[in-house]
C-alpha cells in the first residue's frame, strides 16, 4: 500500500478540524433568533450545545475501541460523514425538540474524529516535532470557529437569510471532506483487529492510561475546555445583549479569539518542541488564559476587553492544546494512542456537556452572564496548581514509559 505523505495528511485533518468548528459556532451567533422562534429561555439555549457536547463526550471512548477493532481511517470518516448529513437536518427541524435530536446526531459523528485523526497524525510525525505539527492541525479550529461566527452573522442578520441557511452551506464541504479523507488518508501504521488470529500476542495494560500524570492531565484539560466552550458558546450572547453590541458585528468580534491562537499555538507549540519539562509552559499557559477570562467581563472599559479577548486567545485553550497532545503522546506506548486521546478528550468534553447550560442557568438566576467567565478562570486555576503535582521523570521522552504488559492466556511474564 502506498504511503501517504504526511503533508497531506496534515493539510486535510487541518480542514477536518476547520469544519468541525465552524459547525459548532454557527449556532453561537444565531441563538437569540431561535430563541425567540421558539420561545426559550437561556438554560433552554444552552441545552442546545449541552445535547450536541453530550453526545460528543459520549463518543470519545467508544472511538478508541471501534478504531482498533475496524481502523481508525474507517471510523473517522464514517462520523464525519453523519456529522454532515447531521447538520444539514438541523436547519430543516420543524421543533425545538427535533433541533436538538439533530444536534446530538451531530456530536456523535464528529465524536470519531479527535481520538482517530490524532492517533494517526502522531503516529505518522516525527516525535521532534509532534507539538508544531499538533498546533498546525490545530490551527483549522482557529479558522473554524471565525468562519462559523462570521458567516453565521452575515447569513443571518446582513443578508437575512435566516439563521437555518448557514446549517445548509456548510453541510456541504463537510461531506466533501469526509469524502477526501476516505480516499487519501492511510493509517499505515495501524491494523485493524479482524479476527483473533490476527490479534498481537500481548497487549498494552490500560492501567497506563491513569497513571498520575495522565489524570492530571484529564484534570487541567477539563478545566481549560469548561471555559472554552462555555465561551464559544455564550460570548457573540454576551456582546449582544450585555454590551450591546450590532449582531452583525459579534462574530467579528468574537473571531479575535481563534485569530490571536493562531501565533499562540504555533509558537508554544514548536517551543514544547525544544524545551526538556512541558509542565512550566503548561501551568504558564494555565494561569495566563484563567486571568484573561477574568478580564473580559471585568472590565468596563471597551478597549481592554478587546484586549482581554486577544490575550485570551494568544494563551488560551487553543495555544494550550498542542503542548498538552504532546505531552500525552510523550508518556504514552504508540500503541495506544487512540485509546489515550480518546480519554483526554472525552475529560474536556465532559466540561463542555455542563458549561453551556451551567452559564445560561447562572445567567437565568443572577440576571448576569459574567458569573460564567469568573467561575471559568476559577477552575482552570486549580487545574494548572494541580498539574504542578505531576512526576518529573515522564515529561520529555516516550523512551521513559514504562510498558507493562499483559500475558498471553497460558503464559507467564
Amino acid at each position: 500500500m502506498k504511503k501517504t505523505h504526511p503533508a497531506l495528511i496534515i493539510f486535510l485533518f487541518f480542514l477536518g478540524w476547520v469544519f468541525m468548528y465552524a459547525d459548532r459556532n454557527i449556532l453561537s451567533p444565531v441563538m437569540g433568533s431561535i430563541g425567540e422562534e421558539w420561545n426559550l429561555d437561556k438554560a433552554q439555549l444552552g441545552l442546545m450545545s449541552t445535547v450536541f457536547f453530550a453526545a460528543y463526550a459520549a463518543m470519545q471512548i467508544p472511538t478508541g475501541f471501534l478504531a482498533d477493532r475496524f481502523g481508525r481511517v474507517k471510523i473517522l470518516v464514517a462520523g464525519y460523514l453523519l456529522f454532515g448529513v447531521a447538520t444539514y437536518l438541523s436547519g430543516i427541524a420543524a421543533t425545538f425538540g427535533m433541533f436538538l435530536l439533530m444536534r446530538a446526531l451531530t456530536g456523535l459523528g464528529e465524536g470519531t474524529y479527535y481520538g482517530t485523526q490524532y492517533a494517526i497524525s502522531s503516529n505518522t510525525t516525527p516525535k521532534k516535532y509532534r507539538g508544531l505539527v499538533s498546533a498546525i492541525i490545530n490551527s483549522g479550529m482557529a479558522f473554524g470557529i471565525s468562519l462559523g461566527f462570521i458567516m453565521a452573522s452575515h447569513f443571518t442578520y446582513t443578508l437575512n437569510h435566516g439563521w437555518q441557511f448557514s446549517f445548509y452551506i456548510f453541510a456541504i464541504p463537510t461531506v466533501i471532506i469526509a469524502i477526501l479523507i476516505g480516499i487519501f488518508v492511510r493509517d499505515n501504521n495501524h491494523t485493524p483487529k479482524n479476527n483473533e488470529a490476527e490479534q498481537p500476542q500481548e497487549k498494552p495494560n490500560v492501567k497506563l492510561l491513569f497513571t498520575k500524570n495522565h489524570i492530571f492531565v484529564y484534570i487541567i484539560i477539563f478545566c481549560s475546555l469548561y471555559g472554552f466552550f462555555g465561551m464559544l458558546t455564550w460570548l457573540p450572547y454576551y456582546l449582544q445583549t450585555v454590551r450591546e453590541i450590532e449582531g452583525s458585528q459579534t462574530g467579528i468580534i468574537a473571531s479575535l479569539v481563534p485569530w490571536a491562537s493562531i501565533p499562540g499555538a504555533i509558537l508554544f507549540g514548536y517551543l514544547s518542541d525544544k524545551i526538556k519539562s512541558k509542565k512550566p509552559l503548561i501551568v504558564f499557559l494555565g494561569i495566563a488564559g484563567a486571568l484573561f477570562q477574568f478580564v473580559i467581563p471585568y472590565t468596563q472599559n471597551y478597549s481592554l476587553m478587546i484586549v482581554g479577548l486577544v490575550m485570551y486567545g494568544l494563551l488560551g485553550k487553543l495555544a494550550l492544546d498542542p503542548v498538552l497532545i504532546s505531552y500525552m503522546a510523550d508518556i504514552t506506548p504508540a500503541s495506544m494512542y487512540s485509546r489515550v486521546y480518546g480519554f483526554f478528550n472525552f475529560s474536556g468534553m465532559l466540561s463542555s456537556v455542563f458549561a453551556p447550560y451551567i452559564t445560561g442557568y447562572f445567567a437565568d438566576l443572577t440576571g448576569s452572564l459574567e458569573f460564567g467567565f469568573y467561575l471559568s478562570g476559577g477552575l482552570l486555576i486549580i487545574g494548572s496548581v494541580l498539574f504542578l503535582f505531576t512526576d518529573k521523570h515522564a515529561n520529555n521522552s516516550n523512551d521513559s514509559v514504562k510498558i507493562d504488559y499483559l500475558p498471553k492466556e497460558g503464559k507467564t511474564v
